[in-house]
Order: structure tokens, then C-alpha cells, then sequence
């Protein structure tokens, strides 16, 4: 008790120290009004038009890095049109070297951290919570996600929305058009919303925004964001979307006769209100979706992968219910697969949306059936309603049903936030609660809850939380990565920005970063993880190092293969390990990031080299390759693990790209290719290419003789009405 007292009056100390100083996050102006035009205008990204020179800019962006609180180094100015069916915004990015305009990329949802971008946020409900982020490069290449809590963004969503670009010697000139129907927004004939923008300058590093450009926040937090303002009379021009698509192919393998698929299928989105969209979709297949990168796992726990179906994107966050530790009560890469097989998806559905402060979500999804399979419906209701600025209280129904018997899960939650805590710092308080039943009938030890403190800043870092999932709690439409367990985390992350004159961002420390994990039927220690960091830096060019301590203990109640031969015998163990980072900066034509870790591993050791190197050719071309390096001694014997994997791409254009994906393992042997052309032909439609390849012995590599290959093309197309 003594310890922990002592570490909470540590931080209440740190903390009210940091609150000492109040950085002003906004200048005048903070509203920017936007201007009704009715003529048509010229879509070339070169702003030379009469209704573009004559229409009213905002120029008063601030640094927030490398110079708090200083004037942004180059002229920067936006200004915003609109008539009945879109929002035009104008962006002026004067460069007084253009030579030094640093563009790597051309490909959708480009890497656009490490080169000179501009990103606009637009949150049409002005809830000081949620928005649509838009971002361009100097090349015109487009990324775009959904924010949500004001510090998370999925990227993985895509809007219907497009950009023209051009460089001059005066700089880089962008013109963006973003239909009404691609966003949300509240009924009326007057609009107000909130609205951010944010330049970076790559080769000064500089990162400058129009309002709330403290260090404590991103661009994410749309509490801080300024307003748009003078948007009177706008609705959908198109209520409905229709996007049916067609697919067919050829897949064969060895020893196997040829199949030619042949699908098809449609995706209606529904505007019911400006506030409400239904979203159905009918023989839906996701042949273009990317493929996961398979990773080596030596743990006993299963391994997460992040959803990127499109259907599932579109207001991702608003179902989701986190138990820690990626534990969640929805997990839609549960949806489509069963028992580890996929299963067609017959029909579904989705409403989501807002009306006043109550924020609502439901899906339902009808499987068929394969084999011994039966056919399966998986529906989700969520409801959040908005409480003062920026909290929330919500609950959440899960629910699949076959005819085996059904799974039901019921939750509850509710968060307190603001960013006013201490004058100007965040703070998040967060709990929620969830029963299961199995046929309708509550089990005991069905239970699983999570509560957590929250205090992200920029000089203080500080997540503290309780958690458990009890022994029968078994969402069957969510994901778990252990169960029957209670826990405790706490992890304080301390980054004073010291040494900038020698070209340091900031330093990083870790006193702590504990979880502690119990079993909840015997209350017997499961698993201990601490990670102390003595020494990290942040280097304002991008670069980056840190040397971490690592303290593993393990309860093993089941022996499990790490490999073949190579088993974690029944037992307990307290392991040290220790490892070291670095990477260059990716705003470089040549990058590199590599990591270092070795110590106790159970019985034996393990030593870990990973690293990735990043080539970005010219604007066109980018390639990275990554390679891990596994030695593992246990029970006297050793293995080597390899892991190698290879992105290309190549962008013709921004609406024209071909990549190849691929990756091997030396414990699975198996070889795999993807090779992807993507063309959007006008946005919103797709054309997608797609060839794979497997082969399953690297010893004996051909090429041309596969092991499995399929070869598919899809096509969809988007129609408004």
C-alpha cells in the first residue's frame, strides 16, 4: 500500500506542476465563413478563378511545433465555397523553396505523417467529439478517416470526396470538393459547424494549425476546433447510393480441378434524414479487401487483426465497447467466418446515426449456410446519448442466433470527459459493464467490467484501469484474448521536451508501465508485465530511440508448442528481458526502423531482431521489406524463426495503382503473393484486379507452380439518385 500511496503523490505532484502553465489554444479569427456560389467552377487545383481570388481567407495559423505558439513560417491561407450539392474548399500552401516541397506518395490513404500535407477536420454535428479528417499531399493523393473521443481516427473508412493539386514556384495550391452526401449533419436551414485545418512543412518540421494548436491535443479534438459558419439551405441532392458489383474468376491448385466464381451483389445507402443513413448490402464479397500480414505468434493468446471491410467502417467506433486489452463485446471480423472458415454473407443491414445528443447504431447480418454450418444472424444495437461537452452514457445489445442456440450480450457504459481539467489538460473517466446469456439464460460468473483514468498530456502520460472477464463470460460475437481473469493496469509515461537546441523534440521516460492479471476462479496470480523506459528521445527531424527493462512472470497452468519440438512445460516463471529501438526518419528517401530485444524466455531464451527499411523511390514507386529474426532455446534445443514480408507499390496516378504483398515464414513454410491494381475510375466506383498465389515449401520454390492460385476481378460502381 505503501508503494502504490507513494507513486500517486509522485504524480499528483508532476501534475499539478504542469498545470502551472495555460497555453492559449485559439486567435482571431476562429470563425471562417463559408460563401454560397451558383456558378460552376473550374475544378484544377490552380485557384486561379475570379469567385476563389475574390473569396474571404483565414491566414492565422500557429506552430505547434518546432516554435510553440510562433506564427506559421509560410504564408498559409484557406477559404471555403459551397452551392447545393457540395463544400469546395480552397488551400494556398506558399513555399519559398519549392524545391524543397517534400511529396512521396500518390496511392489513397497515403503515409501522410512523414511528408507535407494538410488536414482538414470537419465535425457537421459540432458535438465536440466526432468528424470526418480529409488529407491531402502537395501530389493530390487523398486520405481520409473517421475521429471519434478526440484521439482516435480509423483510417480504414473511406468517403466519396476528391482533390486537385498543383506546385508552382510560389508553393503547392489544392482545390478539395466534398459532396454533402458524403457527410452527416443536423437538420436546418442555417449550419454550424466545427471545422479545423492543419499544415505540415516536411523539411522544417514544422506542424502549424489554424485553431487549438496546444501540445496537449491533436487535431483530433474537435473541442478545440474553430467554426464554419454561413451554410444556409444545403440537403442531400441525392438521397440514395446504389453500388452493385460483379466478380469473376479462376481459382485452381494442384491436383485440383479449376472453379470459375461468379458473384454479384449490390450495397444501397439510404439518406433517411441528413442525420440518419441505412446502409443494405446483398451477396456481399470483400475479394479486394488487403490481406492481413500472418504473424509468428509464441504466445498462448489469440491474435488481433483490425477490421477493413467497408461496409463494417462507416461509424466503426460508435459500436464499439472495449473490455482492455483489445478485448471487445463486437468484433466485426467475427461476422463472415466461422470456426475459422468464411462463410457468404446473404444479406444485411445498418442504421447509424444521430438524433439530437442520442447517438444510434444497428446492424443485423444474415449468414448462409456451408456444410455443417448452419446459417447464422448476427445483430448489434448500440446507443450512445451525448452528456454535456464531450461525455456520454450509452449501453449496448449483442445477439447471435442459430439453430444450436444463441449468444446474447448486455452492457452498459458511460464516460466523463473534458479538456478542461487544471485549466487546459484532458481527462477521461470511463467505465462499463456487460452480462452474457447462453439461450436466454444468464449464467453465473457471466460478468465482465472495465473502469479507467485516463490523463493524456503532453508532459504527462498517466492510464490507470481495472478490468475483469469472468469465467463464463463468452461474447461470441466479440473478441477475447484470455479469459476468467481480473486486472489492474497502470502505466506513466513522462516526456519533457529538453534539449531542443540540439535538435530533441522531446525525451521519453517510463517509471512504469505494470498490468497484473489474476485468475478470477482461484484469485491465483496469472501474469505480471512491467516495462520501465530509463532513457527515450524523440528527435524533431522524426528519428527516434529508446532502451526499455522488461519484467515478464507467467503462470502456465497447460503446456503449449511454441513450435514443433519445441514446448512451454507446466510452471511458473519469472523472466528479465531488456531491448532497444531506433529509427531514422521516414521523411527520408531511405528508411530504417529496427528493434532489439533479448533476455529469459520461460525455460530458455529468446533473442528478437526486427527491422523494416523503407524506400520511397520517387512519387510513384515506395517499397518497404520487413524481416524479423527469432532465436528461441528451450528445453536445451534451439530454433531459428524467420519472418519476412514486402510491400510494393506503384501509382500511376492518384486514382491508379498497382501493389504486390508478400510474406513468408520459416514455421508455417508457406509463401504467399498478392498482387492488387486498383483503378477508380470516378470516386465512389471501383475497379479492382486481383492475383494470389501460395506456395508451401521454400526449399523447393517455383514459381510457376504454385500450390493454390486465384485470379479475380471486381467491379463496382456507384450510382446516386
Amino acid at each position: 500500500m505503501k508503494y502504490i500511496l507513494n507513486r500517486f503523490c509522485l504524480f499528483s505532484v508532476i501534475i499539478t506542476v504542469s498545470s502551472q502553465v495555460l497555453w492559449a489554444q485559439r486567435s482571431l479569427p476562429d470563425v471562417i465563413n463559408a460563401q454560397r456560389i451558383t456558378q460552376k467552377m473550374v475544378f484544377d487545383g490552380l485557384l486561379n478563378d475570379t469567385i476563389w481570388q475574390t473569396a474571404p481567407r483565414i491566414t492565422n495559423f500557429t506552430q505547434r511545433e518546432p516554435n510553440f505558439g510562433d506564427p506559421v513560417s509560410e504564408r498559409t491561407e484557406t477559404a471555403i465555397l459551397y452551392d447545393e450539392t457540395a463544400l469546395y474548399i480552397g488551400i494556398w500552401c506558399y513555399q519559398s523553396d519549392e524545391v524543397k516541397i517534400t511529396a512521396k506518395y500518390m496511392n489513397r490513404d497515403f503515409e501522410y505523417e512523414n511528408e507535407d500535407n494538410f488536414q482538414i477536420i470537419i465535425s457537421p454535428f459540432n458535438d465536440k467529439r466526432n468528424g470526418y479528417m480529409f488529407v491531402i499531399n502537395p501530389n493530390g493523393a487523398r486520405a481520409d478517416l473517421m475521429v471519434y473521443g478526440g484521439e482516435e481516427g480509423n483510417m480504414d473508412w473511406n468517403g466519396v470526396w476528391d482533390v486537385k493539386t498543383s506546385i508552382t514556384h510560389q508553393g503547392w495550391f489544392a482545390q478539395v470538393v466534398i459532396p454533402f452526401n458524403t457527410l452527416q449533419f443536423k437538420k436546418g436551414d442555417l449550419q454550424s459547424w466545427a471545422i479545423n485545418f492543419q499544415r505540415n512543412i516536411a523539411f522544417k518540421n514544422e506542424q502549424a494549425l489554424w485553431q487549438g494548436w496546444s501540445r496537449d491535443f491533436s487535431i483530433f479534438a474537435v473541442v478545440n476546433a474553430g467554426s464554419l459558419e454561413g451554410l444556409h439551405q444545403i440537403s442531400y441532392s441525392q438521397r440514395f447510393e446504389l453500388k452493385p458489383y460483379m466478380l469473376t474468376g479462376r481459382e485452381w491448385g494442384q491436383g485440383q480441378k479449376a472453379n470459375y466464381p461468379f458473384k454479384f451483389g449490390a450495397d444501397l445507402n439510404v439518406n433517411l434524414s441528413p442525420t440518419l443513413k441505412l446502409n443494405v448490402t446483398s451477396m456481399t464479397d470483400f475479394a479486394q479487401v488487403e490481406v492481413d500480414r500472418a504473424a509468428v505468434n509464441f504466445s498462448r493468446f489469440n491474435l488481433y487483426y483490425p477490421e477493413k471491410r467497408e461496409f463494417f467502417l462507416e461509424s466503426y467506433n460508435l459500436y464499439q465497447f472495449g473490455l482492455g486489452d483489445a478485448n471487445n463485446v463486437y468484433y466485426t471480423r467475427k461476422i463472415g467466418i466461422e470456426h475459422g472458415q468464411p462463410v457468404p454473407i446473404l444479406a444485411g443491414a445498418r442504421l447509424f446515426g444521430k438524433v439530437g445528443r442520442n447517438n444510434i447504431g444497428f446492424l443485423t447480418i444474415q449468414e448462409g449456410r456451408v456444410e455443417t454450418i448452419p446459417t447464422t444472424n448476427a445483430t448489434v444495437a448500440r446507443y450512445k446519448r451525448d452528456i454535456g461537452e464531450q461525455s456520454f452514457i450509452g449501453g449496448i445489445v449483442t445477439n447471435k442466433i442459430n439453430i444450436t442456440g444463441s449468444n446474447t450480450i448486455i452492457g452498459i457504459d458511460g464516460s466523463y470527459a473534458t479538456s478542461k481539467f487544471l485549466k487546459d489538460k484532458n481527462l477521461v473517466i470511463y467505465g462499463n459493464v456487460a452480462l452474457c446469456s447462453d439461450d436466454y439464460i444468464l449464467s453465473k460468473n457471466a460478468l465482465a467490467y472495465r473502469f479507467f483514468l485516463d490523463y493524456p498530456n503532453d508532459l504527462i502520460d498517466n492510464y490507470m484501469s481495472i478490468s475483469s472477464i469472468q469465467e463464463h463470460f463468452n461474447p461470441e460475437l466479440g473478441y477475447l484474448r484470455r479469459g476468467n481473469y481480473e486486472a489492474a493496469d497502470w502505466t506513466l509515461r513522462i516526456t519533457p521536451r529538453w534539449f531542443s537546441s540540439l535538435g530533441v523534440k522531446r525525451m521519453q521516460f517510463k517509471p512504469w508501465g505494470m498490468s497484473v492479471y489474476r485468475t478470477f476462479t482461484t484469485k491465483e496470480i496469472e501474469s505480471i508485465f512491467n516495462e520501465t523506459r530509463p532513457f527515450g528521445v524523440d528527435l524533431q527531424n522524426g528519428g527516434y530511440a529508446e532502451f526499455n527493462l522488461q519484467l515478464y512472470y507467467e503462470r502456465i497452468d497447460k503446456a503449449y508448442d511454441v513450435a514443433d519440438g519445441f514446448t512451454v512445460d507446466k510452471g511458473k516463471y519469472t523472466m528479465f528481458r531488456y531491448e532497444f529501438q531506433l529509427g531514422t526518419s521516414k521523411k527520408k528517401r531511405i528508411w530504417l526502423v529496427a528493434k532489439y530485444n533479448w533476455g529469459e524466455f520461460f525455460n530458455g531464451a529468446l533473442q528478437t531482431l526486427e527491422n523494416s527499411v523503407g524506400i520511397n523511390v520517387n512519387s510513384h514507386f515506395n517499397i518497404k521489406n520487413e524481416y524479423t529474426l527469432n532465436k528461441i532455446r528451450l528445453n536445451g534445443d534451439k530454433i531459428y524463426v524467420h519472418e519476412w514480408a514486402n510491400y510494393l507499390n506503384y501509382a500511376f496516378t492518384t486514382k491508379l495503382n498497382v501493389s504486390l504483398f508478400s510474406q513468408w515464414n520459416s514455421l508455417d513454410d508457406f509463401i504467399f503473393f498478392n498482387l492488387r491494381l486498383h483503378w477508380i475510375p470516378k470516386v465512389g466506383s471501383d475497379v479492382y484486379v486481383v492475383y494470389n498465389q501460395g506456395h508451401d515449401d521454400m526449399g523447393r520454390f517455383q514459381f510457376f507452380r504454385p500450390k493454390q492460385t486465384t485470379g479475380v476481378m471486381k467491379i463496382d460502381y456507384r450510382f446516386t439518385f
